[in-house]
């Protein structure tokens, strides 16, 4: 558990994700100059979902990350513990079935799903071998899941810089377009606290999954775990 987590109940996160949710998107963008754009194509392509298969997008936020397994036919459902994230998200698709849901105590019955994914949610789990063990659950046999995860960059010098500079400026940058800009200290303390690439295959395959493997986008800043049920 990290410093981050200990720190707030999940209900306090849950609460401070509702108040950033009208501008989170945005901010992501803004914060990332656009690059948050070609990690979720690079997650897309890496869920590998067809027509006819049913894919759970956990901490799915307002949608944008399901928005592409919907608009190629796949039966996507968007997931998430912030009621403020799901309204936007009903907003903007209506179409999509955004559900309500604790990623610790899914509320769908066992092997449901295809592939489950999640995209940039699992660090703010505080039970976090408990969340993979119920994706595993809900999994058929031989689905997938892919999460996409702050990580730590590969060569020293660049993730001293990318800790001690974009990190520690992420804050004053959300304060131009964030709705609650506060919430960034919470999820640059996140992403700092977050294990690396090995720990977390670590943890997905002590919940029981897979031939699990990771990829570094961005020098590592960024990493897609992929594992077999």
């Amino acid at each position: 558990m990290t410093r981050a987590q200990l720190d707030k109940a999940p209900q306090d996160v849950a609460s401070m994700f509702d108040t950033v949710a009208e501008k989170y998107d945005l901010t992501n963008s803004v914060l990332t100059v656009g690059i948050d754009r070609m990690w979720r194509r690079a997650t897309y392509r890496a869920v590998d979902a067809v027509p006819g298969q049913v894919v759970l997008d956990i901490a799915a936020g307002t949608g944008t990350s399901s928005e592409p397994f919907a608009d190629a036919g796949v039966h996507v459902v968007p997931a998430d513990f912030s009621l403020g994230m799901l309204r936007v998200g009903r907003r903007r698709r209506p179409d999509l079935a955004f559900t309500a849901a604790d990623a610790t105590r899914l509320p769908f019955a066992d092997a449901s799903f295809d592939a489950v994914t999640m995209s940039f949610g699992l660090r703010n789990v505080v039970d976090v071998t408990g969340a993979l063990s119920e994706f595993a659950r809900v999994t058929k046999p031989g689905g997938r899941l892919v999460i996409c995860e702050f990580s730590q960059p590969t060569l020293a010098p660049v993730r001293t810089a990318y800790r001690e500079g974009v990190l520690r400026a992420l804050p004053g940058v959300a304060r131009r377009t964030a709705s609650n800009p506060e919430s960034y200290v919470y999820l640059a303390d996140s992403i700092r606290d977050w294990p690396d690439q090995r720990a977390l295959a670590a943890k997905i395959t002590a919940a029981g999954w897979q031939q699990v493997q990771w990829r570094n986008l961005t020098g590592g800043i960024v990493a897609l775990h992929r594992a077999t049920r």
